[in-house]
């Protein structure tokens, strides 16, 4: 089954970034420690950072967040998603205008101009194809930023939502749910390191 998974790293006040996030400053001011259980290499996070990149059928990200990984200082074969376990997933990314060029032409991106719904869609599609292919479930993984994933959780268009919360108060970014609706979740994981509290919910 192809589950729509929205995963994300946030301070425990709720940022996804620090001030003055973008392209060469993704993370924002201050905003690079969220990401220090991604590469601190403790095996835990190690375990759930490949597990997620393997269950990974496709992702969608916001454009934002494209321009981050596509500018200068952005991906690359030794950084790519999933950081050290570089995977190659087709990427589907929601724009109002698709950008002219791009820097990573060796990954496949598929820009979408009609919508969050409409990109989940597709990368559930392609999910599903590659799932018939391997022979094993893979999910599609919405990987920011924030805006996506708060609108896709509050507009129920999320089964499971894994938090990566880093024990780090930022006091200013990018917010996760930045007009959050109520909705109920089921807690079904809560894993603990030295750099992050991996917690994983059931969106209802």
């Amino acid at each position: 089954m192809t589950r729509i998974v929205a995963d994300i790293t946030m301070s425990l006040d709720g940022f996804v970034t620090g001030p003055n996030a973008g392209p060469g400053n993704g993370l924002g001011d201050g905003g690079e420690a969220l990401h220090r259980w991604v590469f601190a290499g403790d095996p835990a996070d190690d375990r759930l950072l490949q597990e997620g990149t393997e269950r990974s059928g496709a992702v969608i990200m916001g454009r934002n967040l494209f321009d981050v990984i596509d500018g200068p200082g952005g991906w690359s074969d030794e950084l790519g998603y999933g950081a050290r376990e570089v995977g190659r997933p087709p990427f589907f990314v929601v724009t109002s205008t698709p950008p002219e060029r791009r820097r990573l032409t060796n990954l496949d991106f598929t820009f979408v101009t009609t919508g969050l719904a409409d990109a989940i869609e597709l990368a559930r599609t392609a999910a599903e194809e590659r799932s018939a292919a391997s022979g094993r479930d893979l999910d599609v993984v919405l990987m920011g930023g924030g805006a996506l994933v708060g609108s896709a959780v509050a507009a129920g268009l999320v089964d499971v939502l894994s938090l990566h919360v880093s024990p780090l108060i930022l006091g200013a970014g990018d917010p996760l749910f930045r007009d959050a609706v109520r909705r109920e979740l089921v807690q079904r994981d809560v894993i603990v390191t030295p750099y992050a509290t991996h917690v994983t919910y059931e969106v209802g």
